[in-house]
C-alpha cells in the first residue's frame, strides 16, 4: 500500500510536467492550502490524529524484534516522518487532479479509484492502474483487519489481562487464538453498522464510519497518554527498556500536552463533518455518534465490573466475606 501511495505521488508530479503544468485546482497557491479555521475545520482535527495513529498496535510485537531497545524508537520516528511526508505531497498531488473548490461528494470513498483511473488514462495504461489499486486495496484491508484483531486482542489479554479482563475473553483455542475476543469485535462492529442503517446511501454510511474513527481513535489515544503519564510519574515502579524521553518530568509534560490536544480533538469530532449543520441528518449522526461512544465505554465498565465481581466471589469462597470487601 505504501508503494502504491509513493507511486501515486511520483506519477502525479510526472503527470503535472507532462500536461505542461495544468492543474485541476485553479490559482493554486498558499491560500489553497490554508483552511478556514471554523467549527467544521476543528471537528476534522481528530481525523488527522486518526491518520497518524496505529503505531501503538505494534507494541505486542516489540519483543520479537532483533534489537527492540534501539530499533523500535527508530521505526516509530521513521513511520511518523514517512506518514507526514506522504500526507503533504499526497495532498498536493490530489490538487493536481481534483479541483479543491469543487471536491466530489464521494471523494473519501472513491477518490483513490478516480485518481488511479485518471493516471492510467494519462499515461496510456487504460484501466490497469485502477484494477491494480483495487486488488491491492482488497489484500491490504484484509491484512489490516487481521493485524488489528490480533494486535488489539493481544493487548487485552497480555500480562495484565488476568487482572482486568473477564475469563471468557481470555479463553484461547488450540492454536492460541482468543476466539471470544474476535467474536466480541464482530458483535460490536455489527452493532455500529446497524446504527447507520438509516443513513441515506452507502456514501453517507462510509463517511460516517470514517468520521466515527476520528472520535474513537483519538479517544483511545487519550487513555494511552494518560497511562504514559502515570507510568512516567512512577518510573521506578514501572521500569522500561524502551524509553524515548529520558527525563520523567519532561515526559510527563509532553504527555499532558498531548492528552489535552487529543481530548479536545475527540470532543470536537462528535460534530458531523459532511452534512449541513442543523439538518435532521446532522442531528441523527450526532446522536448515533454519542450512542456509539456511550455503548463502548459502558461495555468496558461492565467487563471491568465482571472481573471485580469474580474476584470478590473467589475471595469469599477462599477467605470469607471479610476479605472480599
Amino acid at each position: 500500500m505504501i508503494i502504491m501511495v509513493i507511486l501515486f505521488v511520483i506519477l502525479a508530479f510526472f503527470g503535472l510536467v507532462k500536461s505542461g503544468g495544468h492543474m485541476a485546482t485553479k490559482n493554486f497557491g498558499f491560500h489553497s492550502i490554508v483552511p478556514d479555521f471554523n467549527l467544521h475545520y476543528w471537528s476534522t482535527v481528530g481525523m488527522l490524529i486518526y491518520a497518524m495513529n496505529g503505531c501503538e498496535l505494534v507494541a505486542p510485537y516489540v519483543t520479537k524484534m532483533k534489537k527492540p531497545k534501539t530499533d523500535f524508537p527508530k521505526a516509530m520516528i521513521a513511520l511518523a516522518v514517512m506518514t507526514a511526508f506522504l500526507t503533504i505531497l499526497g495532498s498536493f498531488a490530489l490538487g493536481i487532479y481534483f479541483d479543491a473548490n469543487h471536491i466530489p461528494n464521494d471523494l473519501k470513498m472513491n477518490g483513490a479509484y478516480y485518481l488511479f483511473d485518471m493516471l492510467g488514462e494519462q499515461f496510456g495504461m487504460g484501466h490497469f492502474l485502477l484494477y491494480f489499486w483495487a486488488w491491492t486495496s482488497l489484500f491490504f484491508n484484509c491484512a489490516l483487519v487481521a493485524v488489528l484483531l490480533d494486535a488489539m486482542t493481544r493487548m487485552l489479554i497480555s500480562d495484565t489481562g488476568d487482572k482486568y479482563m473477564p475469563k471468557f475473553l481470555r479463553k484461547k483455542d488450540k492454536n492460541g487464538l482468543p476466539v471470544n475476543g474476535y467474536i466480541l469485535t464482530v458483535a460490536l462492529s455489527s452493532f455500529i453498522m446497524i446504527l447507520g442503517i438509516f443513513l441515506p446511501d452507502m456514501n453517507d454510511i462510509f463517511n460516517w464510519l470514517l468520521n466515527l474513527n476520528s472520535i474513537i481513535s483519538p479517544g483511545v489515544t487519550c487513555w494511552i497518554f494518560y497511562s504514559f503519564m502515570r507510568v512516567r510519574k512512577n518510573s521506578k515502579k514501572y521500569p522500561s527498556k524502551y524509553v524515548y524521553i529520558k527525563n520523567d518530568k519532561v515526559a510527563w509534560l509532553v504527555g499532558i500536552a498531548l492528552l489535552i490536544v487529543t481530548a479536545v480533538a475527540t470532543i470536537l469530532g462528535f460534530a458531523p463533518q459532511d452534512i449541513k449543520q442543523g439538518t435532521g441528518l446532522w442531528w441523527y449522526e450526532l446522536i448515533i455518534n454519542i450512542v456509539t461512544v456511550i455503548v463502548l465505554i459502558g461495555l468496558g465498565a461492565i467487563l471491568l465490573d465482571d472481573v471485580k465481581l469474580n474476584t470478590a466471589l473467589l475471595l469469599i469462597k477462599h477467605n470469607g466475606f471479610g476479605w472480599a470487601f
